[in-house]
């Protein structure tokens, strides 16, 4: 069966079932006017809207402005812009838009680069989909949800080998700036086994995206890909909806059956325009700046990640988390451990020593390997750590001679075997390991 085939295979069916499960939004359509701005926060009287719900800045001689409801004070409703607000003036009209916030999603999108709206920045003209889904997605019942049992593979033989993925799973890639985050992040998406790969850019330098999408996803890569980019010059709710985009995206395909890996750069940027949102409407500032309502909406984006409660499709999450300062105590970096289902440490000290990807697999874990590996997998993983943690613990005194060979077999074996397990670490941009091939050379590493 194509993949064409399994996309339009009952289509209307399943998404009909799954929006009888979508909140309703009242309908009050009373223009109000705009009597305040201080910074990025409008301020209204006289229309009501619920929380998350849309409306439209109206002005003579002008395109409507669009913005979203994100807080209330007695009658005065406080709106944070999608767009460009350049010629917003007092007393403007405020018209509350019908329903919720519903995005285009279809399988036009794949191959393609979007904004946080949906609409194309790859100059390949406009994409008519086929349906919509809901920006904050479906929520599913955790009960009912299927079990993590199938590995997945990401092409990377250090991860498919010591770090186990499993199709649902949800990953942290903790990283500070400029150690290969995003070509690693690349390189899994030309290489793994995954039915469909979604890519969120929120936050990142425009210069950035454009090199991640030309050099690092490249034309193989994006042939099945749908990129959502919002560069850190957008407005802090266009960032925010650019990664629940993305996510809705994943959720559409994971709703046909489809296995999808999306990989999000970064849940910090995510954390950070929630932040200013936050701090814009007055709520007082908790751990280290970041606002309460922040860890409240990590998890509320990651959970919408995972298995399906049908049996079919999942959504298997990497997300980046940049340690300011190669801070790994850095709050949102500590927060998104406790949300997700593993990490991946990516060390600046084996970046400068030159080997690459700069996986730090002490400080490393997949908390499913254990449901997805073999016995013997797991038996080679875990003796492969050993040898390198043993050696990590005495490299002090075996570089300056101080450690005598014959003292401790272990250590000596460690020692002998350590040029072989660097070379497993390492990899080239160009090369892809299937789980099959990671293994063999996992078991030849430690032969």
């Amino acid at each position: 069966m194509t993949m064409t085939q399994r996309l339009s295979d009952s289509v209307a069916s399943k998404l009909s079932q799954l929006r009888q499960k979508l909140p309703e939004f009242p309908v009050l359509p009373v223009k109000g006017r705009l009597v305040r701005m201080v910074g990025m926060t409008i301020e209204t009287v006289g229309t009501y809207a619920a929380i998350g719900s849309r409306c439209h800045i109206l002005q003579p001689n002008q395109p409507p402005i669009e913005a979203e409801v994100v807080g209330f004070e007695q009658d005065t409703l406080y709106l944070m812009p999608i767009g460009p607000i350049q010629g917003l003036s007092p007393n403007a009209q405020v018209v509350p838009l019908q329903g919720g916030i519903q995005v285009p999603v279809g399988k036009q999108m794949l191959g393609r680069v979007l904004d946080g709206t949906g609409k194309p920045l790859d100059g390949l003209g406009e994409i008519v989909t086929e349906d919509t889904w809901p920006i904050e997605g479906i929520r599913l019942n955790p009960l009912q949800r299927a079990p993590i049992e199938q590995p997945l593979d990401v092409g990377i033989k250090a991860i498919n080998g010591l770090l186990t993925l499993g199709k649902g799973q949800r990953v942290g890639l903790m990283a500070g700036t400029g150690v290969g985050k995003s070509v690693l992040l690349g390189m899994m998406t030309r290489y793994t086994s995954a039915d469909i790969v979604v890519v969120g850019l929120i936050g990142e330098r425009g210069r950035e995206v454009n090199d991640f999408v030309r050099n690092n996803l490249g034309e193989e890569g994006l042939k099945r890909s749908v990129v959502v980019a919002t560069p850190a010059d957008d407005p802090p709710l266009m960032r925010l909806h650019g990664a629940m985009l993305a996510t809705s995206i994943a959720e559409y395909f994971r709703s046909l059956g489809m296995n999808v890996l999306l990989l999000m750069d970064s849940l910090t940027r995510f954390a950070q325009a929630q932040r200013e949102i936050a701090l814009a409407v007055g709520e007082p500032p908790a751990t280290k700046g970041y606002p309460p309502s922040v860890f409240a909406k990590l998890p509320h984006l990651v959970e919408r990640a995972g298995n399906s409660d049908s049996g079919e499709g999942s959504i298997t999450a990497i997300y980046t988390v940049l340690a300011e300062g190669d801070d790994q105590s850095d709050p949102v970096v500590d927060s998104a451990r406790g949300v997700l289902d593993g990490h991946i440490v990516l060390s600046r000290e084996i970046a400068e020593s030159g080997r690459y990807p700069a996986i730090d697999v002490e400080a490393s874990v997949s908390r499913v390997m254990v449901d997805i590996a073999s016995e013997r997998h797991l038996q080679l993983a875990a003796r492969f750590k050993q040898l390198y943690s043993l050696y990590a613990q005495n490299k002090d005194l075996i570089n300056v001679g101080a450690y005598k060979q014959g003292t401790d077999p272990q250590i000596d074996l460690a020692i002998q075997k350590h040029s072989e397990l660097e070379a497993f670490l390492s990899q080239s941009i160009h090369e892809a390991f299937d789980l099959e091939q990671s293994l063999k050379a996992l078991e030849l590493s430690l032969q």
